[in-house]
């Protein structure tokens, strides 16, 4: 393998294919391909790569300090480190992710598998174990479960970690079954609104939101008053709350801006949904008062709101680009040359829409 004395100038100038070892610190090179440039570090005995950053992005001076740092670290000893161990420096590890995603992560972690395996070493642990900590769950559920223990575990495989040689759920294949296509018929949603309002504030409120929006539970739960304008009737959520990491600006009209004037506003946070434990958390707990919600109406859940809303847009006329837009799907943009181009909000065309849909319930609601 070639050895070079690395310097900006040369690594800028690096175009013949090959794997290239820098001069002044063993184990460190530059892995050079078609299109790209990939610096890495080889450790251990078993001489295993990992990658620390692509050329240009990652600077040359850089790459060396983090190689320095990873070849000067002390291995983990895998086979007596216990899981709650290993939990507590995965968290550390996903701290870049979406706070959507790391709460995600979290809850499934900490409900789950903490109680039952937290004090058992890593290699211990087996398939057999993990599977029947799910075994009782909903089926979607434990999909979910798994599918979240299976990418904790993966990244205790990885280098340079190495925690243990392989995964308890190595070839886990996670069946999360069919999608659902479950849509509310008008006298069930009708049925689904009047429940909710007899329930009010938070719960039920929180369900004529969705009812309303069509947004995700997640995005309407989290709902903040500094990203409500009022003036403009426009709710704002966050690239780091949405389900696409894209901010989404969507109009809101009448029936909505009564129910935002009955939501309490508190000194202590700006959460239109605290929970009862800290100001700083939005509520949870939903299965107790979905139950609530059933008189008359069977097998829906909430996310199925968000199905019927489209669908009733599409009912009453309107264009699909507008209805994808309104619940933020990807769909609304079709091409990367739209993305750069196409910067017009459509924030008329999904009043517009908004309007014909609170017609459409105000209709349903006085059968």
């Amino acid at each position: 393998m070639p050895r070079l004395h690395m310097t900006d100038v040369m690594v800028s100038r690096l175009k013949a294919a090959g794997t290239y070892y820098d001069e002044t610190t063993p184990a460190f090179g530059l892995r050079v391909g078609k299109n790209r440039k990939t610096w890495f570090v080889i450790r251990g005995r078993e001489r295993l790569r990992t990658n620390i950053g692509r050329y240009p992005q990652t600077k040359l001076a850089d790459a060396r300090k983090q190689a320095k740092r990873l070849l000067n670290e002390v291995p983990a000893q895998g086979d007596r480190l216990k899981f709650d161990e290993a939990y507590e420096r995965y968290k550390e590890a996903i701290a870049t992710k979406k706070p959507r995603t790391q709460l995600d992560y979290k809850r499934m972690m900490e409900k789950y598998f903490l109680p039952r395996v937290g004090k058992k070493r890593l290699p211990d642990i087996t398939y057999e174990e993990l599977t029947a900590i799910t075994k009782g769950l909903r089926p979607s559920e434990g999909a979910h479960a798994l599918a979240v223990a299976r990418t904790f575990f993966r990244w205790c495989v990885r280098p340079p970690r190495r925690y243990i040689p392989h995964s308890p759920l190595e070839g886990l294949q996670v069946i999360t079954g069919k999608p659902r296509k479950r849509v509310l018929k008008d006298d069930e949603l009708g049925k689904v609104w009047k429940a909710a309002e007899k329930q009010s504030y938070p719960y039920g409120t929180l369900v004529q939101l969705l009812v309303l929006t069509g947004q995700r539970r997640g995005e309407i739960v989290a709902l903040r008053w500094p990203w409500i304008n009022q003036k403009d009737q426009t709710i704002t959520l966050p690239d780091w709350l949405t389900k696409n990491g894209k901010e989404h600006t969507f109009p809101y009209n009448g029936r909505v801006a009564m129910i935002l004037e009955t939501i309490p506003r508190l000194n202590s946070t700006d959460l239109l949904f605290p929970s009862k434990v800290s100001d700083e958390r939005p509520i949870s707990g939903w299965s107790k008062y979905k139950r609530e919600l059933e008189d008359g109406v069977d097998g829906w859940t909430l996310h199925d709101l968000r199905r019927t809303f489209r669908t009733i847009h599409a009912k009453i006329g309107t264009p699909s680009s507008i209805g994808e837009r309104l619940i933020n799907h990807a769909a609304a943009v079709t091409t990367e040359v739209e993305q750069i181009y196409d910067i017009w909000t459509y924030l008329p065309e999904m009043r517009r829409a908004t309007e014909r849909f609170e017609e459409h319930l105000a209709a349903i609601l006085a059968r």
